[in-house]
């Protein structure tokens, strides 16, 4: 079998092939200038994953290393998009912890013995290093990172953290706290950092990575120590010291009793932070024991409703002109994402004054998502202040992003219908308002559509795609593949009141609204609604949302739907009617000027008051699913997680549904019903479930 060729600008090409005897072997391996090269190549996936077979075929070749040393060892990915993605998280599901930490404890063996081998060892990584990956790397002597590599621990998103000895070899490289704050947050030490921090020994362009090779293996190459503060940190006094501090930051973001691993990991590292023996063995057990935490499978759990709503995507992206009209808050991210990510963008407005403040919008942008120059000029130059809407006549997709207003957008339809080009799609962004009823100022309907974004496009990442009943089915096709050419999950949904997420999430908003005129305090509303699991309160989040829109979008469901909803609050009126529309104007329910609210109360609120936010979510959710708004629960789950934070650790509202049981739900609903008011009646639905 012969494998494939690798090849450095004017170096040597290197044909890879499977070590003798190992066809289908993860792992190909070439032998060149006394220089062994172990690539890793997973067969059958556009990605490589750290899997039993990848440490078992480690294992193999680390032995014939140890029999017969070479010159060198060079590890790298034959993957366009890195090292590896971390390990194979669907191998996890029904492993004990026995078999967990078997695993573990092979992965380690492996790892120390690639450690321990008396050549150097030498990391090339290009693109993602996550997790597992990541580890491998940091296993070997050294580290060279090709422009645009990237390191990360991420198994704090799925409920863990790192298992293969990122918990010892991390901050034994680098500053231990800057160690620990990578693993507790998740974030990613792109290139640059990584040098910074002493992740990357050399950063290089990839026709110099012989050159970079060749100055490792001839001592060429310096590197720093840890330096005074990482002597400092073995003493235990220092740590424990270090460690209460970071309880305390990562208490403002994660309830321990919500998200036990970053707690662990802490616990880790104040305990046996200069004992690595005692840190390994006590990595693979606390390891072991979060995979088997209800958290840790719920938000696995998440993991996959992701990749579900990706698979949403799948199919060609034949847009490659973007043109958006309204350059308001929406349309700027929509039109500024769009062309991050590469698309040709025109960005129509009337208002001079409006373009202009977007072209500088997306500048702030490209520098948030950590562009350098090159790329954010180039971003740049693909998004084109339009004022006279040259671009509807060029466009593939027309992305109409105005205020909620009908007879507004219908105008805009019946001018761009003229101007667009044939075969061209027409979506609104409207939060709010049917497409059934938008449709009809459109000469063409099963070219119309919805493409819901939400605020800030640029960090939420799901997109509603809205189908009316004429909506052709390639139409929807085009738009899902778009949504994942510009890295958004795509939420493919019928057209209804609210479509799928506002329906839900409207209840839980205009409830917290009856409970403030009720007497209760909005942060301790806010503060049941974080308790439950929540990333923000109701009320700071409308504030977030804007309460113009949410008050919109209420109105909207109000006169739409034939469940009740809460009453309109006069509070809310005021507020819009003053112009405190939340974050935007800099004050809403709350003040913004200091950032974002974080509500701070001891005062309890009634018994019910979590129930009262949290259900009427949940039987709207059902109510969408009775009426075909979704296809199934997993899509439900997955947009109200992505679309507005619906606490990842539970999985999702209707496995919540399920896990606390549709009949105890039910009940409850009853029980809410004839206690407060009717619009707490539970969906038809509920017995189906």
């Amino acid at each position: 079998m012969t494998g494939p060729v690798l090849t450095y600008l004017g170096e040597t090409k290197l044909e890879l092939g499977p070590a003798e005897g190992m066809e289908g072997h993860p792992w190909r391996r070439a032998e060149a200038d006394g220089i062994v090269w172990l690539v890793l190549d997973c067969q059958g996936s556009a990605v490589n994953t750290i899997s039993e077979p990848v440490i078992r075929g480690l294992q193999d070749h680390v032995a014939a290393l140890e029999a017969s040393p070479p010159r060198g060892v060079v590890i790298r990915s034959a993957k366009q998009g890195g090292l590896a993605a971390g390990a194979d998280i669907g191998s996890f599901a029904g492993m004990s912890d026995q078999g967990a930490a078997d695993l573990l404890r092979q992965g380690h063996e492996v790892l120390d013995r690639l450690e321990a081998l008396p050549c150097p060892t030498i990391a090339v990584v290009h693109g993602a290093a996550l997790g597992a990956g990541f580890e491998i790397a940091l296993a070997c002597d050294w580290r060279i990172a090709i422009e645009g590599a990237s390191f990360a621990f991420p198994e704090v998103n799925l409920g863990l953290h790192p298992g293969l000895g990122g918990t010892f070899r991390l901050p034994a490289l680098i500053d231990p706290v800057e160690a620990m704050t990578l693993m507790l947050t998740g974030k990613t030490a792109h290139t640059k950092q990584a040098k910074t921090l002493g992740i990357a020994d050399l950063v290089t362009q990839e026709r110099h990575v012989r050159a970079a090779i060749e100055a490792v293996l001839d001592d060429r190459v310096d590197r720093d120590g840890r330096g005074l503060k990482a002597r400092a940190l073995q003493f235990d006094q220092a740590r424990s010291l270090a460690a209460r501090k970071m309880r305390s930051e990562t208490g403002k973001k994660a309830d321990p009793r919500h998200y036990p691993a970053p707690y662990a990991l802490i616990d880790l590292w104040e305990r046996h932070g200069e004992d690595r023996a005692a840190m390994q063995q006590a990595e693979i057990d606390s390891f072991a024991a979060l995979l088997d935490s209800d958290t840790s499978k719920n938000l696995r759990r998440v993991f996959f409703l992701r990749q579900g709503l990706k698979d949403n995507a799948r199919g060609d992206d034949d847009i490659a002109h973007v043109h958006v009209i309204g350059a308001g808050a929406m349309g700027t991210e929509i039109a500024a994402w769009a062309a991050i990510r590469g698309k040709r963008v025109t960005l129509g407005d009337l208002e001079p004054d409006a373009l202009a403040a977007a072209v500088r919008a997306a500048a702030s942008l490209c520098k948030d998502k950590h562009l350098d120059g090159i790329e954010t000029r180039d971003a740049l130059d693909r998004m084109m202040p339009d004022p006279k809407g040259y671009g509807l006549a060029r466009a593939d997709l027309v992305i109409e992003a105005v205020p909620e207003d009908a007879d507004l957008k219908e105008r805009i339809y019946a001018d761009a219908a003229a101007r667009m080009k044939q075969g061209a799609i027409l979506a609104t962004n409207t939060s709010s308002l049917r497409l059934s009823e938008l449709r009809a100022a459109v000469p063409q309907p099963e070219r119309f559509a919805g493409l819901h974004f939400f605020n800030p496009v640029s960090k939420m990442q799901l997109v509603e795609v809205v189908r009316h009943d004429a909506t052709s089915d390639a139409v929807i096709g085009r738009l899902t593949a778009f949504c994942g050419a510009i890295d958004r999950l795509p939420a493919p949904v019928t057209d209804y009141p609210g479509f799928l997420v506002n329906r839900a999430l409207t209840p839980y908003l205009m409830e917290a609204m009856v409970l403030m005129e009720e007497g209760i305090d909005k942060a301790v509303i806010d503060r049941a609604a974080m308790d439950f699991g929540m990333p923000m309160g109701p009320v700071a989040l409308a504030d977030q949302v804007g309460l113009d829109i949410c008050l919109d979008v209420a109105e909207s469901l109000k006169s739409a739907l034939d469940k009740p909803m809460p009453p309109i609050s006069d509070r809310l009126r005021a507020r819009v009617e003053a112009g405190e529309t939340g974050k935007k104007a800099g004050r809403g329910f709350y003040d913004w000027s200091d950032g974002t609210p974080r509500p701070k109360t001891d005062e309890d609120g009634p018994d019910d008051l979590t129930d009262r936010l949290i259900l009427p979510m949940l039987d709207a959710c059902v109510e969408c699913l009775r009426k075909n708004v979704a296809k199934n629960e997993d899509e439900v789950d997955g947009a109200m997680v992505f679309a507005t934070g619906f606490a990842p650790f539970r999985g999702g509202p209707m496995h919540y549904a399920r896990t606390r049981g549709p009949a105890e739900i039910r009940q409850r609903l009853d029980q809410l019903a004839e206690r407060h008011d009717p619009r707490f009646a539970p969906d038809p639905g509920w017995a189906d479930l």
